[in-house]
């Protein structure tokens, strides 16, 4: 009639509840297994699922299953691990950001105010500039806003 396998005159033909039952996992285990190929299904007329499973049931528990809910709170909880690290990294980047910000803010001011420099530096290069003497009077005439301050203050 049809190809004979192993195995296939041990199994049994179950639903998906009763296979979960069976194999000691949930029902959306069972699906998974059905997916990878780990265990063969077919859709009845009835338009129920039933899955194939080894009657033997020895063999079927003696399977390692693995503890899928405590590998899932595992994966989870590193994954809370390093979403904390990153929100502490985007924190502390977010509070130096906002300590530039300020400090540029308060600069503002002495950015866009002109500054009184340029207009005073070439009086402060006449008053640096040295004389021959101190006391020998510059040759030309001097108004009183060209002369030194302490020349006008102490004559000169």
């Amino acid at each position: 009639m049809g190809e004979h396998r192993p195995g296939r005159d041990r199994e049994q033909r179950l639903t998906l509840a009763e296979a979960a039952e069976v194999l000691g996992v949930s029902k959306d285990g069972v699906r998974m297994r059905v997916r990878r190929g780990k265990l063969r299904s077919e859709k009845g007329e009835d338009g129920r699922v039933y899955v194939f499973v080894d009657v033997d049931q020895d063999a079927v528990r003696t399977e390692p299953q693995p503890d899928t809910s405590r590998e899932v709170v595992e994966v989870l909880q590193a994954q809370v691990e390093d979403l904390k690290a990153r929100l502490d990294r985007e924190t502390e980047a977010n509070r130096e950001n906002r300590r530039i910000i300020a400090a540029l803010t308060a600069r503002i001011p002495e950015l866009e105010a002109p500054s009184q420099e340029p207009r005073e530096a070439p009086l402060r290069a006449q008053e640096e500039e040295p004389s021959s003497t101190p006391t020998e009077p510059r040759p030309g005439p001097e108004t009183a806003s060209q002369r030194p301050w302490w020349r006008r203050i102490f004559g000169g």
